[in-house]
């Protein structure tokens, strides 16, 4: 791969294991139907290059609607079958342990395949996705034989049920920014529930999801239950959400494509939908937080992590004038160690945008901040151009207005847009004056008015005095235009299972 300088030992390490892959041709793109790699039915394919330096990493399977259809009705037919539905709780969980246990095992791999895929920096690969979605494909099988049903308070002449059951044919449809865990995410809870799940990921980054699939076979998991077709939005993800026997899609990706996944199910069988869509998260900050340094590394390290490519990343960031100087200098002092490096170095902590089409974006988005009237104090400018690859500079702006661009619009990138306000009643205000509602976080020593902003904020997540600390229990999803699926903890659950009441009368003697 192309030379980045001061290459250290192990970044050279991890080259070579890049090199090895893809020289000796062992990077699989065919699509995964019926327990089996396989060619597109057309024999179309298209070439899946890295962020890192521009290489064509391996050719990817071209899946359109014939191929969409052939993995519905493997799907269906292990369904109905109950291969995988009808086994006990239990027996589905020994699986779903099995199936994270080999994620861990093949760690390296996977993490290889993320960086390679996207250009995330290895550290984060190893340290994050690859914990989190073996740990998401874990919980949701140790959770599913301890959901009980329910019996309804009825008279005593009934006896009422209340059951869930798998909804059936799962349709998921995922993003590039973090390709196996938001697949881990859907995969989770719907194949805990018994279902099958047909799983078409971005065609930016796909090859994690791929040997996802391979990995569930080998741990037990039936043929069929869950196939992966790689491809294009506009064929394979649009013949997936119009298909006629796919009775659930959960989908998370832009709200633009989101109001498409809405109208597709219109269009169709009226398949439920459940978005988990973009962000514009507000961090506020009031003049008595408790330390403006720990404020300032906290919105730094959120935002730039994963280059910004992340629908939760806090990217406006509210300050109290009174605080506001002493917080942006932090913060620009900061983004020296966020500076683009070697994805496949693992000192790296910001790497590169997934491909040239965002980079255009976010460039830009940071464009039409400074047409705007907003200050470039930090950034501002395309990285590594020499690497081959698409890096952006950590950018902050400051006097940013509400209604900017950059204020309104998910950026998807390293880009911070400072916004001063007064007193509180503007910080809810402009806090809430985007149409999104995913995140929001509130730094403040009084705790009346940390409860008093949260309860006010319109997101689906409000941090106090800290930003994304997370964990599988609890929900994730938003407000407004932010979607309305909720991922994660038993919450999950609702979105892949039906409620089915049986009412029994008892007649008395």
């Amino acid at each position: 791969m192309t030379a980045f300088p001061a290459a250290s030992p192990q970044a050279r390490i991890w080259r070579d294991r890049a090199d090895a892959l893809i020289n000796e041709h062992r990077l699989d793109g065919r699509a995964f139907i019926e327990g089996q790699r396989v060619a597109a039915l057309s024999g179309a394919s298209f070439d899946s290059g890295s962020p890192i330096d521009g290489r064509v990493l391996t050719a990817v399977a071209r899946c359109d609607a014939a191929d969409v259809d052939a993995a519905v009705q493997s799907a269906r037919r292990a369904f109905e079958d109950g291969r995988w539905a009808r086994q006990a709780p239990a027996e589905r969980k020994r699986v779903l342990q099995r199936f994270a246990e080999l994620m861990v095992q093949h760690k390296d791999e996977l993490a290889l395949l993320e960086t390679l895929d996207m250009g995330k920096p290895i550290q984060y690969s190893l340290s994050v996705d690859v914990p989190l979605a073996a740990r998401c494909i874990n919980w949701f099988g140790e959770a599913i034989d301890k959901v009980y049903d329910e019996i309804a308070p009825t008279a005593h002449t009934a006896l009422a049920l209340i059951q869930r059951e798998p909804v059936g044919v799962v349709g998921a449809i995922v993003p590039w920014n973090y390709p196996m865990l938001m697949a881990a995410w859907k995969l989770g809870p719907a194949l805990a529930c018994g279902n099958s799940v047909v799983l078409k990921p971005s065609e930016k980054s796909p090859l994690s999801a791929l040997k996802l699939a391979e990995l569930a076979i080998k741990a037990g998991l039936p043929e069929g239950v869950f196939n992966v077709v790689p491809g294009y939005g506009h064929e394979a993800g649009q013949a997936l959400a119009l298909h006629m026997d796919v009775d659930a899609l959960g989908f998370t990706g832009s709200t633009r494509v989101g109001r498409q996944m809405l109208a597709y199910s219109a269009q169709s069988n009226l398949k439920r939908v459940f978005n988990e869509l973009g962000g514009k998260s507000a961090f506020i900050v009031f003049d008595d937080a408790d330390s403006i340094e720990r404020a300032a590394d906290t919105v730094a390290g959120s935002l730039f992590f994963n280059q910004g490519e992340s629908c939760n990343a806090p990217s406006r960031l509210l300050v109290h004038e009174a605080v506001a100087d002493e917080m942006v200098a932090r913060i620009v002092a900061q983004t020296t160690r966020y500076q683009p490096a070697d994805p496949l170095d693992p000192s790296t902590v910001m790497g590169a945008l997934v491909d040239e089409g965002q980079l255009r974006t976010v460039l830009g988005y940071i464009d039409a901040g400074r047409q705007e009237g907003a200050r470039c104090v930090a950034g501002g400018a395309q990285a590594l151009a020499e690497a081959g690859g698409q890096y952006v500079q950590p950018t902050v702006f400051d006097g940013v207005r509400h209604e900017m661009k950059i204020a309104q619009e998910e950026i998807f990138g390293p880009v911070l847009s400072v916004i001063r306000f007064k007193d509180e009643a503007e910080a809810i205000r402009i806090a809430n004056g985007t149409p999104y509602g995913l995140q929001a976080s509130v730094w403040s020593q009084h705790i009346d008015r940390a409860h008093r902003v949260a309860r006010a904020l319109k997101a689906g997540t409000v941090h106090v005095n800290q930003y994304d600390e997370d964990d599988i229990t609890v929900p994730f999803g938003g407000y407004k235009q932010s979607g309305n699926g909720r991922d994660k903890s038993l919450h999950a659950l609702d979105k892949y299972t039906e409620l089915k009441t049986i009412w029994i009368r008892i007649n008395p003697q």
